[in-house]
């Protein structure tokens, strides 16, 4: 499997593109701005776009959808108790006063316990709620495709609407009993692994504490 990471948007978000080698299929993680720009990775790549799979649905990781759908269409995998957030994009948006295209309805619910295909590829989709309701990450091959729950050195705000401090502990410790090695890839910084997490983060060490509303 090939893995690319595309930083993009103000909020600088992670993107990612996971492409199945032998058959050249293709997913785009969180396609959150820069439609165009991810377009283009996509072709340049020479991979087959089959679908779109949201860790959640703050505007910041689905502002590029609509672009991307115009290319290929394909479906959009997002759990279903973030489908309010995704329906008031436009609004999340002005809130922050940037330029925003509301996508399309997502068309396939997620939910914990489902394993998601990409050619000979499986990923166990995690329900992770607290940063948002219907939050979750990919896990397979040894890597996580975290979005903002866990990042390196830090982790997800729990000051936003619909977000819970309690809900996003509970995710954390499940996340901390994947094997170390376990690769991350975050919606926002650099890659990391769940043992350097346990090993300096401060939120999975115990020396901070996520704050309580």
């Amino acid at each position: 499997m090939i893995v690319s990471s595309v930083t993009v948007g103000p909020f600088a978000e992670n993107t990612h593109l996971l492409v199945e080698e032998e058959t050249g299929h293709a997913v785009l993680v969180d396609p959150g701005d820069e439609g165009e720009r991810l377009v283009r990775e996509v072709k340049s790549a020479g991979a087959k776009l089959k679908a779109i799979w949201l860790t959640h649905a703050h505007l910041d990781h689905i502002g590029g959808i609509a672009e991307v759908l115009r290319a290929w269409q394909v479906p959009v995998y997002l759990h279903p108790l973030d489908r309010p957030l995704f329906d008031r994009g436009a609004q999340q948006a002005a809130t922050y006063g940037v330029p925003f295209e509301q996508p399309p309805a997502p068309d396939r619910e997620l939910a914990e316990g489902d394993v998601l295909e990409l050619g000979a590829l499986r990923f166990d989709v995690l329900h992770l709620p607290g940063h948002a309701p219907g939050h979750v990450a990919f896990h397979g091959h040894g890597m996580l495709f975290s979005g903002d729950v866990l990042f390196a050195g830090s982790i997800g705000r729990t000051d936003l609407p619909m977000s819970n401090p309690a809900h996003l502990e509970r995710s954390l410790e499940r996340l901390s009993s994947l094997p170390p090695e376990t690769q991350v890839f975050s919606g926002h910084g650099p890659d990391t692994t769940i043992g350097e997490e346990l090993r300096s983060n401060p939120f999975l060490t115990g020396v901070a504490r996520i704050a309580r509303r």
